[in-house]
């Protein structure tokens, strides 16, 4: 994969030019990276690119490395629009824009608004849907707080922060190396969700849905915030793992 990417050629390409030179500049670039690899760099941040839904998606460390089981939230909010007209979508945390990038990409005709603190996890996004042709709104702030006052969204979907700040796992594998505030709110794992589905609250048409991924050993504890901020018909959905992985809900009609 290194070779491929230093050489701009093919994985065929490659076999069947096994015995060609390199010149010393891509020998090099290729020895460089490959010690980088050897210390645990990851290599999605190696050849700043990653494969989600389908699509090519660049990577940068100032963003999550997109994994497959978040797809299964595309899925889902995709699942929650059949039969709606240009429905409204907000992603909260997008990161490098590949939950709302996939969502647009399948749904043309939705209005899909996306958010993150993160300045440089924005401009990773826009480049994205840029590249890929997606139509997205992207604002930069804290949650909701980065969104105009006005509007409502069919569905709200995020994949927060959600490990907990005492967790092993971060000093772990490749999260060593992605950025800590997207993995982590330094707390319990839940604030970020607490204050998701507070918001969400103002946020989702009476007949809206949300969507949260979350840790798997978390989905009780999802629950229960959704509860506590007026949700119901409340499910958990494995991944293709078999892991509880998303939570979500509608509105309570009151």
């Amino acid at each position: 994969m290194l070779l491929e990417h230093v050489l701009q050629k093919s994985r065929e390409w490659l076999l069947a030019h096994d015995t060609d030179p390199v010149s010393a500049e891509q020998a090099a670039s290729f020895l460089t990276l490959a010690a980088q690899r050897r210390q645990g760099t990851p290599m999605a941040y190696l050849v700043g690119a990653r494969e989600f839904m389908g699509h090519r998606f660049e990577v940068s460390p100032d963003v999550l490395i997109p994994r497959p089981e978040t797809e299964l939230l595309v899925e889902l909010v995709l699942r929650s629009c059949l039969g709606l007209k240009q429905p409204r979508i907000l992603d909260l945390g997008t990161g490098s824009g590949v939950i709302a990038v996939s969502i647009a990409l399948a749904r043309p005709d939705a209005e899909v608004v996306a958010s993150d603190q993160s300045v440089a996890a924005i401009t990773v996004a826009q480049r994205n849907a840029h590249a890929l042709g997606a139509k997205v709104q992207f604002w930069q702030g804290n949650w909701y707080e980065a969104l105009p006052l006005e509007g409502q969204f069919d569905v709200i979907v995020s994949n927060p922060p959600y490990i907990a700040s005492d967790d092993v796992h971060l000093a772990q594998g490749d999260l060593r190396f992605e950025p800590k505030d997207a993995l982590t709110e330094h707390g319990d794992g839940l604030s970020a969700l607490r204050i998701i589905a507070a918001g969400a609250v103002l946020r989702l048409a009476r007949t809206g849905v949300i969507w949260l991924e979350h840790g798997f050993a978390q989905g009780p504890a999802v629950i229960k915030v959704l509860e506590d901020n007026g949700f119901e018909n409340l499910q958990t959905i494995p991944d293709l793992a078999g892991l509880p992985r998303v939570t979500g809900g509608t509105l309570r009609n009151l």
